[in-house]
């Protein structure tokens, strides 16, 4: 009987059977690895309080407590949000983790690669957190509308009502774009031979006219403060920023960063500390990128230091 598991064999069986798939809900909603973690920990431990005989399904009670928890903490970040310096951008993930440790069934896993994409996230954040909790059950965990209901303590029809004014205001804001690994390699390699040999006009054509920047520095190091917009300005502004003395150290790597091509910044000078990453969302038009999004806030890398090797890097 499951109340004869022992502490140890109960956390042993949550992290097999739960852990990850919550820690890829909790990451979706937040778009935060750490709070992710911080989530799934506290669900752990509320579990562990748990008489799992009074439970019908395990994984629906701890997908609920997971929703919840990130409710509160969606909302208590309203606040902390407002006040952030210059540009929010979501905590990178790596392609070895892309789908946070938990990811559907094959056939499903080009299009839930793309639930991962900046882009995606940031379209989310524009949700309400109920649009945003009743979005991601739906869309990308594939819950039935009752099961939300519960979850959200809403009736099926205001379930409804919020998943589609969700799902029209991020069709509004984010349009899917597959792209296949070796045009996404393409993608990354010209940038990267633009930058190492400041080559704006080469950069510049390698962006769409229309193309945006965003770099998140979170107050903690220079970052550009607002979007930069046109593709000409975002290649004069990145070659600047590679020719200052202080990028003399850095060393460029390939990465698949959030499901898009990208590259990680490494400081040779440095010990290969992990100076930022950046992650290129393809253009319309084959062969041009049309977003680049940079993370350069410390904390939001801390969870990558130590993961990155310079052995291959490119001089920037």
């Amino acid at each position: 009987m499951t109340d004869d598991l022992s502490p140890a064999a109960r956390a042993r069986r949550f992290d097999s059977d739960h852990a990850r798939r919550l820690r890829a809900l909790a990451y979706r909603m937040l778009g935060s690895r750490a709070e992710a973690e911080d989530i799934v920990q506290e669900a752990w431990l509320r579990w562990a309080e748990v008489d799992e005989v009074t439970v019908g399904q395990a994984g629906a009670f701890l997908s609920r407590l997971v929703t919840h928890l990130c409710l509160d903490r969606l909302r208590s970040a309203a606040a902390r949000r407002e006040q952030y310096v210059g540009v929010w951008l979501p905590e990178p993930l790596l392609e070895d983790e892309s789908l946070f440790g938990w990811a559907p069934d094959p056939e499903q896993q080009a299009e839930f690669a793309q639930d991962l994409s900046i882009a995606f996230l940031l379209a989310l954040e524009r949700l309400s957190p109920l649009e945003r909790a009743a979005f991601l059950l739906h869309d990308v965990f594939d819950l039935d509308y009752g099961e939300i209901a519960r979850h959200l303590d809403r009736g099926e029809a205001a379930c409804r009502q919020l998943v589609s004014r969700a799902r029209k205001n991020v069709k509004a804001d984010y349009a899917r774009r597959e792209v296949a690994r070796e045009e996404g390699e393409r993608l990354a390699e010209a940038f990267m031979q633009a930058v190492r040999s400041r080559d704006v006009t080469g950069l510049a054509r390698l962006l769409a006219a229309d193309a945006v920047m965003l770099a998140d520095g979170g107050g903690k190091v220079s970052a550009v403060p607002r979007p930069l917009q046109g593709g000409a300005l975002i290649a004069r502004t990145f070659i600047g920023f590679a020719q200052l003395p202080t990028s003399r150290g850095w060393r460029l790597l390939p990465a698949t960063v959030n499901g898009l091509p990208g590259l990680l910044v490494v400081d040779a000078a440095a010990g290969g500390r992990l100076v930022q990453t950046i992650a290129l969302a393809p253009g319309r038009q084959p062969g041009q990128v049309a977003a680049v999004y940079i993370q350069r806030n410390p904390d939001k890398l801390a969870a990558l230091e130590g993961r990155v090797t310079t052995g291959a890097a490119d001089s920037s």
